[in-house]
């Protein structure tokens, strides 16, 4: 607010006009702190993979719970931690949240959801599935091998086309799992 002339006031107290500043020139890193190197193309074994809301696929693979198919020396809460491990790494492949296919994709590939194909895995698959996912539900490491066993390739396939694939040869299994 301006002050008016005729009120005795000292030069110094006087109101001044406001000082105007240049428009700024663009930031540049100039200290070795602030630059940033090129984020990596490549994926770094066991460091996992990134995506966001990953929490949710806890939630998804309860569902799935009771549509397993499990040999007697299998636990649920094994099978659906490294389950949920493969379909975060498959989310991420494809820069999203997981979904419900996503699980569904990674209990396929292991033949857990027989009630819906049909058939139970052959005696090798059970064998290997029994040994890879024994105490995934306790193990970070356990669960990290798991989906780092899993190529690209099978997990940009959709759940329908894995059942397919592993119903036209019994042996499928190993390539798609990376046994």
């Amino acid at each position: 607010m301006t002050q008016p002339k005729f009120a005795p006031i000292l030069e110094k107290n006087e109101v001044r006009g406001g000082y105007q500043l240049g428009v700024p020139a663009p930031w540049v890193p100039h200290r070795p702190g602030e630059s940033r190197p090129a984020p990596k193309t490549g994926r770094v074994v066991g460091l996992g993979v990134p995506g966001p809301d990953q929490g949710y696929a806890l939630g998804l693979a309860r569902r799935f719970k009771d549509r397993l198919g499990l040999d007697p020396d299998e636990h649920a809460d094994d099978v659906l931690a490294g389950a949920v491990a493969i379909a975060l790494r498959r989310a991420s492949l494809f820069g999203r949240a997981p979904v419900a296919s996503d699980i569904e994709l990674a209990l396929a590939l292991f033949k857990y959801l027989v009630a819906e194909e049909g058939t139970w895995p052959t005696a090798d698959l059970l064998e290997w599935r029994r040994e890879h996912f024994a105490g995934a539900a306790h193990d970070y490491w356990v669960r990290r091998s798991l989906a780092d066993s899993v190529p690209e390739q099978p997990l940009r396939l959709k759940p329908e086309k894995v059942a397919e694939l592993l119903e036209s040869a019994a042996t499928r299994w190993r390539e798609l799992v990376g046994a």
